[in-house]
């Protein structure tokens, strides 16, 4: 007989601690202590929609210190809607000066779309890898090193880092740990998209695992990779991008293809 658990109810929970307290009850066999920081909730949601500045997201959006959101967590569990983020935006500037911000909420839009209409193709390759490799050549598995955060890429595990004390990863953080879990280690991106939806507070598997497919050129025309030089453009003091604790990511993009696509034609 399948033992059913009671449900959570925190009607009348008003401390965070005390949720905190009673969602671990339900796990005693975890030890995970770390909690992330970010606050769930319609206050917190609404005190988040504030803070949004679509001018100043088009134009630092890439930067990880950027003027991002951080309402994608609330959008995937339906606590603001992408129509409620999209008419605040538009209540600040005009469309033109919206236009990227509103951009990314499209792509969401398109993701969950394609999943309506495929829901087949979200965990199997959309296309052939066009690395120079097939599927064959690529780990079932995701590295215990990985996982961890412990590659001895400086850059790649202080993100790791984030993901798993926060559940949020800025979008060019995201795409940095699975070009490098898809191209520097060869793992399937499907070791990777699952790994992250059991970390992030916004995962869902139409804009999680499209993603993946397009950095790993399952869902696109070429892979996605990039250089330290790259990271040391987009990252602040925060993120340790030396030399010597970077290695395996410098060089130019030459460089870098030619490391992990060894069997594709050079363009000229």
């Amino acid at each position: 007989m399948t033992q059913q658990l009671a449900p959570l109810d925190l009607s009348n929970v008003t401390s965070r601690d005390a949720i905190v307290a009673q969602v671990k009850a339900l796990s005693p066999s975890l030890d995970d202590d770390v909690v992330s920081p970010l606050r769930g909730g319609r206050e917190a949601a609404k005190a988040r929609l504030e803070t949004l500045d679509p001018q100043a997201y088009g134009k630092t959006r890439n930067h990880l210190e950027g003027a991002v959101t951080e309402l994608s967590p609330y959008i995937r569990h339906g606590v603001v809607s992408p129509v409620d983020v999209r008419d605040r935006a538009l209540d600040q500037v005009d469309g033109k000066r919206a236009e990227k911000f509103i951009q990314q909420l499209a792509w969401r839009d398109y993701w969950h779309v394609l999943y309506a209409a495929h829901p087949e193709r979200v965990w199997t390759d959309m296309e052939p890898y066009k690395t120079g490799f097939t599927a064959r050549d690529y780990a079932d598995d995701l590295p215990e090193d990985v996982a961890c955060g412990e590659t001895g890429v400086a850059v790649i595990d202080y993100f790791i880092g984030q993901l798993l004390a926060t559940g949020w990863l800025h979008n060019r953080a995201r795409l940095y740990i699975a070009a490098y879990v898809c191209h520097w280690r060869r793992v399937k991106w499907q070791a990777g998209a699952q790994w992250f939806l059991t970390h992030l507070l916004d995962g869902d598997p139409a804009s999680n695992n499209f993603s993946w497919q397009w950095v790993a050129s399952t869902f696109s025309h070429k892979p996605y990779y990039f250089n330290l030089e790259n990271v040391q453009n987009f990252t602040g003091p925060d993120v340790d991008t030396a030399f010597n604790r970077n290695k395996d990511l410098a060089g130019s993009y030459e460089d870098i293809a030619a490391k992990l696509f060894p069997h594709l034609e050079a363009k000229p």
